[in-house]
């Protein structure tokens, strides 16, 4: 080598700092790729990220030939480094010395640093195009690779180590999801990221946390007069009705309106053809989550279920519709003569049917009144205050102030609700 220009020598040094450089940039881009985008991307046909997920498939492999290129290189820059500065500064001790911490300094900053913090910032980017070039040399070194992991696996066994294949991504919990959805506010509309939010919040909700309360159900009485039966399915604003004997608890079948809806207007119905018509009802436990029901009803083909509590006691009921919109918000369009949507006003309050869930309430209204027991805003009231409230009379939960507008039925009816900051002024 002695009769080699000193500056082909520096060349051949800047070349295998680069290399070095190249294979610490490739090891970082590469474990740091987003692995479901480069699958994504190799779906499409992306030839780089198909080479990249093969790669990805077999770690071993690829840190085996990465590590394999970097260690050959930075081996050769010290020898290098080291015949320069003998043929610098001659036999001098302090020389090698000198060569030594030179290209230590050199592959430090320019072979390890930054290629790192660059493979790191652009891992999406550059994955694709390292796969180009690390594919040959895997082919290439592959007997060396395979001779090298014998050593690696029987070592891992001995410490009793089971490396973990590469093949699949990093599984996410159900939470790391929903953090990666509050995140991509940037990515994904606000109105899509909400009902993706409400998809992962449905694993902790219950038909209990969304049913129509048992006093708030429209129903027929099978012992009622025809022309009062005739007049409520006339007038109804649901197509299906629950239909009881005597006691509202004694649920016979579920009637659709629309099969009787002719008699209704002409007077030809009667309490025979009405029951003839009556459809077995559906009964759903009070603690079976919404997601699961959701396929429950399309297994039974259902729409309209009953919630029963464990001892067979009639707690409301749901209906497709109410999962539907919980997970995609509230219908534009409503019942005539119910609440609108409610919202905080100008002075700071917002008045509530009592007959909303709290669940609803505290989505709505930003609070944390408590879901653990009664399920509605009136059944938490009633409960609070262990007796009918009379209209005017306020109350404290939670730190929020609320006033009772108006009852009905031995129910809360409405509600003033104060924001809590603006109560405590």
């Amino acid at each position: 080598m002695d009769e080699i220009p000193l500056w082909v020598q520096l060349a051949v040094l800047a070349v295998l700092l680069v290399l070095s450089g190249f294979f610490a940039m490739a090891e970082t881009a590469m474990m740091a790729a987003n692995r479901h985008r480069l699958r994504h991307a190799a779906e499409a046909g992306h030839r780089g990220a198909q080479l990249a997920v093969s790669l990805l498939a077999k770690v071993d492999r690829l840190i085996g030939v990465i590590l394999l290129g970097n260690t050959l290189i930075n081996a050769a820059a010290a020898m290098i480094t080291g015949h320069i500065a003998l043929s610098v500064f001659g036999e001098e001790k302090w020389a090698l010395e000198a060569g030594t911490v030179f290209v230590t300094f050199c592959l430090l900053i320019f072979s390890e640093i930054t290629p790192k913090v660059v493979g790191a910032t652009y891992p999406d980017w550059l994955a694709p195009r390292i796969g180009y070039i690390l594919t040959p040399l895997l082919r290439i070194a592959y007997p060396v690779i395979w001779f090298v992991n014998l050593f690696v696996i029987a070592l891992l066994k001995l410490l009793r180590l089971q490396p973990k294949t590469g093949h699949e991504a990093p599984r996410l919990s159900t939470e790391e999801l929903r953090s990666l959805v509050l995140e991509s506010g940037q990515f994904v509309q606000s109105q899509h990221r909400d009902i993706l939010i409400n998809l992962f919040d449905l694993e902790h909700v219950t038909v209990e946390d969304i049913m129509t309360p048992r006093g708030e159900i429209e129903s027929i009485d099978l012992a009622a007069p025809i022309d009062e039966i005739a007049d409520k399915l006339a007038t109804s604003f649901h197509t299906r009705l629950p239909v009881y004997e005597n006691e509202p608890g004694n649920i016979v079948g579920i009637v659709h309106l629309r099969r009787l809806l002719a008699g209704a207007i002409t007077g030809e119905i009667d309490h025979e053809l009405l029951r003839k018509d009556l459809a077995e009802p559906y009964f759903i436990p009070a603690d079976t989550q919404v997601y699961a029901q959701l396929r429950f009803f399309r297994e039974n083909r259902q729409r309209l279920g009953l919630v029963v509590d464990e001892y067979g006691e009639l707690l409301g009921l749901v209906t497709i519709e109410d999962i539907v919109e919980e997970i995609v918000g509230k219908f534009t369009t409503s019942i005539p003569g119910s609440t609108a949507a409610f919202r905080w006003d100008e002075v700071g309050s917002a008045l509530v049917d009592g007959g909303y869930s709290l669940r609803e309430v505290n989505r709505l209204l930003g609070l944390d009144l408590p879901i653990d027991g009664p399920k509605t805003l009136n059944g938490l009231i009633l409960e609070h205050l262990r007796d009918i409230p009379e209209i005017g009379v306020g109350l404290r939960i939670n730190g929020v102030a609320m006033e009772i507008v108006q009852t009905e039925n031995r129910r809360v009816k409405i509600v003033r609700i104060y924001r809590p900051e603006q109560a405590n002024r």
